[in-house]
């Protein structure tokens, strides 16, 4: 086999090869950036802009009206650094291919972000100037984290009021507790930004103010007072890649001379090795500092072959790992990770090849499901443009047509190679409402629009309430599911009443107890017995469901312990309060007894049942509700009354800080009583402050609430 990774018929090699994403915190800039990009890198010849709905990959109706980004969109661009004198750069002359996915800031979107995070290969995080690090921005930081996510920084808006570079940087080390290293400041701020000190280089790049967007600049010497900023930063840099990067650090230990080249090399080995992040500043809007953005980008962040392998694994024994090897010559191993139904072409599959390459027409293997299927057309993606492809090649990420059975997260790989990726994980719903349609002939139509709707989307979910009969729809915030809605009158033309949101509620339990159940049924004929002791106590915060089978001398035969364990998981759907799901119990099998000819399965799980309930009736439960970590920023002339409402709907205050002239308050609030806030704090601020909120943990539901939470799930006082 041939050593060289790349197909001859590749038109761009793995290496020279970048899978990046544009992440960060709502309305921080990462559509204008993915725009410019686009913009100069010859992709599109007209920039198109957020708040006119023109935005290329903003191309939903519902993303032009608001102007947020809901889902991720791929892109695929070129971009070749250019050869200026002065200026040491990695790859000069090279084209370079760059395929790019525009991620959701907004938290009910999350899994949009989670999704492309798991198959990229870095990251630009994007920051305001003026605002800094945000409560997405860290969530979002967290997620790249967790998938091992090279990323780059780019402090965007330095051209607003209050814009501070070196403030966000210091945020960026302390709240986030990177190890940060400036390698592009931005010259000036505010209505003054006029382009980027090149740190590696000591350069000053300026951007022009003319017809064409910025597309040019200039490269200079940089002045006196650019000069001492720029020698105190590279002074920085050279020490914080020194202390991650051995080669480099060796170099200045036996006091060896090295090049900017050499500096760059060590900056991109530490970057891919998430031991360093790079800063960059600039303006999206106002076209500055995009150009050496991307030339960054090819610098430090990965090609597919500057990473680990992706590693699998056998589907019939998870202890046993596969390699998966990046090279076009190996077995095809791909990953699913979106869904999207596409009114023209049907059915998409967004995958990223990891392994191996795959041509229009051959056949593909699933090992959920066991079944292969045959691709009918590879599409590159272009935001919601769709070019059709003959072969993709390992790095590569597409979307398919043909494949039915596939739900997001699933491997497909070549017939003969049962091989399992890692999926993404995605975060359990807060919030549910009943939907219902209008008219009875669009009862059919809803069923299938939802079923396609969260085949797509993973943290969107749609049960039938077995008591009342509705339809319950579940996800993660209240602009989710208002999005859900929209789409379903709009691509699917079905009209639908829905109901008010509901919190999804748990329970658990307080103290341990014992729980004895038993089933015995004697109506002629075989009847039905099954009894069954059990122990729980509360578990770990976090941990769910655990159940430890102490059964001995065979007070339950073998074949029944199945039955049971299927009993105890039941019980944990409905509690006893509210019926809401209970979590974080441990469960100890203790014993019971059986009968020769009538026990069964069936019994059994009844009896378990039955014991659990028991159980749950001593165990003091409490109802648990969601709590919202709330960041509001708002001009301190407001801080007062927004401070006064947040506790007026039980929101427990953390913290408070001062960014320039706005105070950033922090407090933990209930779900259930934040809905409408954004009209409130409105309201209360004559429009002037924002907020933002991230699910954060479950707490104790005060008393006097309780009942009012019983009464409306179930007609009856908590206390009947």
């Amino acid at each position: 086999m041939s050593a060289n990774p790349n197909s001859p018929n590749r038109q761009y090699t793995l290496e020279r090869t970048r899978n990046i994403g544009i992440a960060a915190h709502i309305d921080a800039g990462k559509t204008t950036l993915t725009e410019r990009i686009l913009f100069y890198t010859g992709m599109i010849h007209k920039i198109g802009e957020v708040h006119d709905g023109a935005a290329t990959t903003d191309w939903m109706e519902q993303e032009r009206e608001r102007g947020i980004t809901i889902t991720s969109a791929a892109v695929t661009t070129e971009w070749w650094q250019r050869n200026e004198d002065g200026v040491i750069k990695l790859f000069p002359e090279l084209k370079q291919r760059i395929n790019i996915i525009d991620t959701p800031g907004h938290v009910d979107f999350t899994a949009e972000v989670e999704r492309s995070l798991r198959v990229l290969d870095g990251a630009i995080v994007v920051f305001c100037g003026v605002a800094g690090v945000q409560p997405q921005t860290e969530t979002v930081w967290r997620q790249a984290t967790k998938y091992h996510v090279p990323r780059i920084v780019f402090v965007n808006k330095m051209d607003r009021t209050g814009a501070n570079f070196q403030n966000v940087f210091n945020e960026v080390k302390e709240k986030l507790g990177a190890h940060a290293a400036r390698i592009l400041i931005p010259i000036g701020a505010e209505d003054h930004l006029v382009g980027q000190i090149d740190v590696v280089n000591q350069k000053a790049i300026f951007y022009s103010d003319n017809d064409k967007f910025g597309s040019t600049y200039e490269v200079r010497d940089l002045d006196d007072d650019q000069k001492v900023v720029a020698e105190e930063a590279y002074a920085e840099l050279v020490n914080a890649v020194a202390d991650v990067d051995d080669e480099l650090g060796e170099k200045i230990l036996m006091e060896e001379a090295f090049t900017k080249a050499d500096l760059k090399a060590a900056i991109r080995r530490a970057t891919i090795a998430n031991k360093l992040i790079p800063v960059a500043g600039g303006s999206a809007f106002k076209n500055k500092g995009v150009q050496y953005l991307l030339d960054a980008v090819v610098d430090y962040l990965p090609s597919p072959l500057d990473l680990p392998p992706a590693v699998g694994m056998d589907p019939d024994d998870h202890d046993r790992h596969i390699e998966v090897i990046t090279s076009d010559n190996e077995k095809f191993v791909s990953l699913a990770f979106k869904l999207w139904a596409d009114k023209f072409v049907g059915k998409l599959v967004f995958f990223r090849v990891y392994s191996g390459s795959i041509k229009k027409g051959d056949t593909v293997y699933n090992p959920r499901t066991r079944r292969s299927e045959r691709v009918g057309r590879l599409i590159r993606i272009q935001s919601n443009e769709h070019k059709d492809v003959d072969v993709c090649y390992s790095g590569d990420i597409a979307a398919m047509v043909g494949i039915k059975n596939v739900t997001t997260g699933d491997t497909l790989a070549a017939e003969d190679h049962d091989v399992v990726l890692e999926p993404p994980t995605f975060p359990e719903p807060v919030i549910s409402m009943a939907v219902e349609p209008k008219t009875k002939a669009d009862q059919e139509k809803l069923a299938l629009a939802l079923g396609r709707l969260s085949e797509e989307d993973p943290t969107f979910m749609v049960k039938t309430d077995e008591e009342t009969g509705q339809t319950i729809i579940a996800g993660m915030g209240e602009l989710h599911l208002e999005i859900i809605v929209d789409r379903l009158k709009r691509e699917f033309k079905v009209e639908a009443n829905t109901g008010a949101p509901q919190i999804a509620y748990r329970e658990t339990i307080t103290k341990g107890a014992l729980g004895d159940g038993k089933l015995v049924k004697q109506s002629g004929g075989r009847g039905q017995y099954g009894h069954v002791r059990i122990e729980m106590r509360p578990n770990e915060k976090g941990k769910g469901l655990t159940i430890e089978n102490k059964v001995v001398g065979g007070e339950i035969p073998k074949e029944y312990i199945n039955a049971v364990y299927k009993g105890v998981n039941e019980s944990m759907t409905n509690g006893i309060i509210a019926g809401y799901p209970v979590i974080d119990v441990h469960v100890d099998i203790l014993g019971g007894s059986y009968h020769d000819v009538d026990s069964n399965e069936n019994a059994f799980t009844m009896a378990a049942i039955f014991a659990m309930k028991d159980g749950f009736k001593k165990a003091k439960p409490i109802l648990l509700e969601p709590i919202m970590a709330v960041e509001v920023s708002t001009p301190d002339d407001y801080q007062g009354d927004v401070m006064g409402d947040l506790n007026r709907r039980r929101g427990q205050i953390q913290n408070m800080e001062t960014k320039g002239r706005l105070a950033v308050i922090h407090a933990n609030v209930p779900l259930k009583e934040m809905f409408g806030y954004s009209t409130d704090v409105r309201t209360i601020s004559s429009g002037r402050a924002s907020y933002s909120m991230t699910p954060s943990h479950f707490e104790q539901v005060p008393n006097n609430i309780v009942d009012q939470i019983v009464s409306e799930r179930t007609g009856y006082s908590s206390r009947d």
